[in-house]
């Protein structure tokens, strides 16, 4: 008998939306948790700050025949000042950063681009967070965004507007084409 190794399913169906139900607030802050402190180690307990107070969640979760599976990504966007949002702590889980596409129901589905070729889910997450924000308002869309990111972001319509230092790495400021990010429905 001959047994052959298998990869894990991996669900090419996916939905991004604003957290709502408490298992997915939870997911959402489990998520950042082990990616900036257990992972990359930038908090060493605990990533939350005043920003969570006013912050909108938005998560990606992956669909087994219709239903909600597992979190695998997280991102949350807030208004800092009248009209200019931010996003931040953009998260996928390590299993799906490598997923290059979804299919074309979860484009459908989501009102977005499938952006095949480049990181699916964050690129999900990062057209969610700002036609999210593009729909209540959003006149500027800014984020900080960590130096081996910034090429990513290129390639979704963002441009580098200067360079920082955050948390001891080296980040850029960056801000999203509005225009190619269309206002999404505010529900989920």
């Amino acid at each position: 008998m001959i047994l052959e190794k298998f990869k894990n399913y991996q669900s090419q169906d996916y939905i991004f939306k604003i957290a709502t139900s408490s298992e997915d607030i939870e997911g959402f802050y489990q998520l950042r948790k082990d990616i900036f402190c257990a992972e990359q180690s930038l908090f060493e307990i605990s990533d939350l700050d005043l920003i969570d107070e006013s912050m909108i969640p938005i998560v990606c979760k992956s669909l087994i025949a219709g239903m909600e599976d597992d979190l695998i990504g997280c991102v949350r966007i807030n208004e800092r000042e009248s009209g200019v949002w931010y996003g931040s702590r953009l998260g996928v889980a390590h299993n799906y950063r490598r997923v290059r596409r979804f299919s074309s129901a979860a484009s459908i589905r989501n009102k977005q681009p499938c952006n095949a070729g480049l990181g699916a889910i964050g690129a999900g997450l990062i057209y969610k967070a700002v036609s999210t924000a593009n729909a209540i308002g959003c006149h500027q869309f800014l984020a900080t965004v960590q130096k081996q990111n910034v090429k990513f972001f290129e390639r979704l319509h963002w441009l580098k507007l200067n360079s920082i230092e955050l948390h001891g790495l080296e980040h850029a400021l960056m801000q999203a084409d509005l225009n190619y990010y269309k206002p999404a429905c505010r529900v989920a």
